[in-house]
């Protein structure tokens, strides 16, 4: 790497503005981002950080505006074409190929590089030399700390956090100088995340730059040295270290003071006698063994541990998407003795609800609209006798749900991949709540939600327990499990390792001690 002085500017954008129809993303927005730092971006859904982000990274132009890297003029023309010159992102969602291997995925569309002859313009041709590509790829992902994953393995066989960190290791490889990181973390395990913040501070310490966004404030007050807040498309203002803090960072965000409980208020944690959903005696390899839970009627019950302890697995089990290979779930909401279910349609029909971890793939179509995701699971709602669907019904079902859960977009019509991620979870929530499902599993329902938002839906979540309905919340934050829950489960190579109920006193040092 050529000399380079600390601290000097590496990337500009000046005046950048995007408009979506009559949304305006940005406005005029001015950054700066320095040698040896690590910027982030913090705003609510919908604020501006990843269209910002994803401009100067070449994933979309902007309408106005100027931009300078290594104060030269910059005018990406793609994501791969930024990457290969110095400015790479790792995207929020999986942006993995499934059917391909993960060397192919690092590679695509760079396969010419391992192609046998050299034309006299310096580009290859013929046949690839699959065996170097593989240890290319394979010496990438050591590099990163991901050595656990094969090169040779198909990438539809990799969970989410592995995806997520093939997507790590192509970014990684292309050295980039500039490297966007956004809200990668989420995704991941701690595992995972320390391996993101490795890279992090092996980009401060070569002075190169991190933009970095996330919503987790203690991780970003923690891994960043200034803080920029965005709120509706505006850099409202920017901290450095020693000028951090929760509240004044919380009201730049949403232009306010938070109002009311962040959490639940109360620390009763009682709830109805009649059990809804069950799994008896399940068995599925290692993520569960000889596994039984029950969940009451206006209950909220938690579900934590480690990343692959297994917990996951249970909220599929419970929708009926993946069938244990011994014992079975019952759901209770129509016959006393309880029905098996058999599928998600068939729990969608009893009122079970699912919010999935990897939402892009398993809770929407991205492809189709905000209209076509909400109305999918509520037309006996609207639908006259079940099967005539009218457009100015179905119109007036999806706004209201798009008005109560206060989805950022221009239209109903709106695809669903152009949303925020916050925004898109809006979604999927208004989905099952259109449909009045009885029973919420929620598997790591805030992922991606900034904190005003997390808010709003934990109130949300109470309210329904109080109307008698029926949550299992998923997650790897404990914080948020032992804020909410009436009960505690904790889990560990697919058992139960302890039960707590809810309590003031309850610290997470006593409950981590059962995960590890």
């Amino acid at each position: 790497m050529e000399q380079t002085a600390r601290h000097e500017v590496i990337l500009e954008c000046r005046g950048i503005t995007k408009v979506f129809g009559p949304v305006v993303a940005l406005d005029r927005v001015d950054l700066l981002v320095k040698r040896g730092e690590v910027r982030g971006l913090i705003g609510e859904n919908g604020s501006g950080k990843s269209t910002v982000t994803s401009i100067f990274s070449g994933m979309q132009p902007a309408d106005s505006g100027e931009m300078f890297y290594k104060g030269q003029p910059w005018k990406p023309r793609s994501m791969e074409w930024a990457a290969t010159r110095g400015v790479g992102m790792i995207v929020q969602e999986t942006g993995t190929v499934p059917e391909i291997t993960v060397a192919e995925n690092m590679f695509l569309c760079q396969a010419d590089r391992f192609a046998s002859f050299r034309k006299k313009n310096g580009s290859r041709w013929g046949f690839i030399n699959g065996s170097a590509m593989m240890r290319a790829a394979q010496k990438a992902l050591d590099d990163i700390g991901a050595s656990h994953i094969d090169a040779r393995a198909r990438t539809d066989t990799l969970d989410m956090q592995d995806r997520k960190l093939v997507e790590v290791a192509k970014v990684w490889m292309q050295e980039p100088e500039v490297l966007v990181v956004d809200e990668t973390t989420t995704a991941l395990s701690q595992k995972g995340r320390d391996i993101i913040y490795d890279l992090m501070d092996r980009m401060r310490k070569s002075d190169r730059a991190v933009v970095f966004i996330s919503h987790d404030l203690d991780e970003i007050k923690e891994r960043c040295d200034t803080l920029t807040v965005l709120r509706d498309g505006h850099i409202i203002r920017t901290f450095e270290k020693a000028e951090y803090d929760d509240d004044a960072i919380r009201a730049s965000m949403i232009g306010r003071e938070m109002q009311g409980d962040y959490y639940r208020g109360d620390w009763d944690g009682s709830h109805g006698d009649k059990v809804v959903l069950e799994i008896r005696n399940a068995d599925l390899g290692d993520q569960m063994v000889d596994f039984s839970l029950q969940a009451h009627e206006g209950e909220i019950l938690g579900i934590g541990g480690l990343s692959h302890c297994g917990m996951h697995t249970v909220g599929k089990v419970l929708f009926g998407d993946i069938k244990p290979a011994r014992g079975m779930v019952l759901v209770y909401t129509r016959k006393e003795e309880g029905e098996p279910v058999v599928n998600p349609a068939f729990a969608m029909k009893r009122g079970i609800g699912y919010v999935a971890k990897d939402r892009d793939v398993e809770s929407l179509n991205t492809q189709t609209s905000i209209r076509d995701n909400i109305a999918i699971a509520g037309l006996d709602r609207f639908a006259i006798k079940n099967f005539l669907i009218t457009y100015r019904r179905e119109k007036t079902y999806v706004e209201r749900q798009r008005d109560t859960m206060q989805i950022k977009c221009f239209s109903i019509d709106q695809e669903v991949s152009q949303l925020s991620g916050g925004n898109k979870q809006k979604v999927v929530f208004g989905k099952w709540l259109g449909c009045d499902s009885q029973i919420l599993i929620l598997d790591c329902p805030t992922r991606g939600i900034d904190v005003g938002v997390k808010q709003s839906m934990y109130q949300m979540m109470y309210q329904m327990k109080k109307q008698g309905k029926t949550i299992i919340m998923i997650s790897e934050e404990m914080s948020e499990l032992m804020g909410m829950s009436d009960r505690l489960i904790i889990m560990k190579d697919g058992h139960i390792t302890k039960e707590f109920a809810r309590s003031a006193d309850l610290s997470d040092h006593e409950i981590i001690k059962y995960m590890i």
